[in-house]
C-alpha cells in the first residue's frame, strides 16, 4: 500500500476494517486483520489505531465522511434512495455498529443523533422533500429520512423490498395525493 500521508493510511485503515467488517462481521475486526488486508508489516495498524476502540473510532468517523459526500440533493427522492443504496457495505457495518455500541454513550450518538452526517441528511432530505412538492419539508425530514434508513437497512439485508415505490407512495400521502 503506498500512501503519502498519515491521513491517507488512516482513511485506507478505515476502509479496510470497514470492508473486513462487511465481508465477516464485527468479530473478524482486528489489527492483525487489517494489516494483512493492506499488505501491511504486522503491527502497523496499531501504530494509527492502538486500540480496537480507536479503530472503530476510526471506522465511524470514515463512514460519516462518506455518507456526507453521498448527500448532495438529488433530483428526486427515489434518486437520493438509490445512491445512498449504492453503498451497501457501509449501511451493513453502520447497522452493526449501531447495534454493537448501543451501550456506548460516546460512540453510539455519532452513529445517530450526534453523527457528522445528522445536519447533512436532514438539509439533503427537506431540499429532496421540496423539490417533490412536500408541504413543509422541514417539518416531515426526520420522518423521511427514518423512513429512507429502514429501507436501506431492508435493501442491505437482502429483502430486496422496492423502497423507490415505497419512497413515492410516502410521498404522495405527504402532498395529499393518494
Amino acid at each position: 500500500m503506498k500512501v503519502g500521508s498519515n491521513t491517507d493510511r488512516r482513511a485506507a485503515i478505515a476502509d479496510a476494517a470497514i470492508g473486513i467488517v462487511a465481508a465477516e462481521g464485527l468479530r473478524a475486526l482486528t489489527h492483525r486483520a487489517v494489516d494483512r488486508a493492506l499488505e501491511l508489516p504486522a503491527g502497523s495498524t496499531s501504530y494509527y489505531a492502538r486500540t480496537r476502540r480507536q479503530l472503530v473510532e476510526l471506522m465511524v468517523q470514515r463512514l460519516a465522511n462518506r455518507t456526507v459526500a453521498d448527500l448532495a440533493p438529488a433530483g428526486d427522492p427515489a434518486e437520493l434512495f438509490e445512491r445512498l443504496a449504492e453503498r451497501a457495505d457501509d449501511h451493513r457495518v453502520r447497522y452493526a455498529l449501531m447495534v454493537d455500541l448501543a451501550g456506548d454513550p460516546e460512540l453510539h450518538p455519532l452513529l445517530t443523533t450526534a453523527s457528522p452526517a445528522r445536519a447533512g441528511f436532514l438539509a439533503a432530505a427537506e431540499a429532496t422533500l421540496a423539490r417533490a412538492g412536500v408541504p413543509d419539508p422541514a417539518e416531515h425530514a426526520p420522518g423521511f429520512i427514518a423512513l429512507v434508513d429502514g429501507l436501506l437497512f431492508d435493501r442491505v439485508a437482502g429483502s430486496g423490498a422496492a423502497g423507490a415505490g415505497i419512497v413515492e407512495a410516502y410521498l404522495r400521502g405527504l402532498r395529499g395525493t393518494g
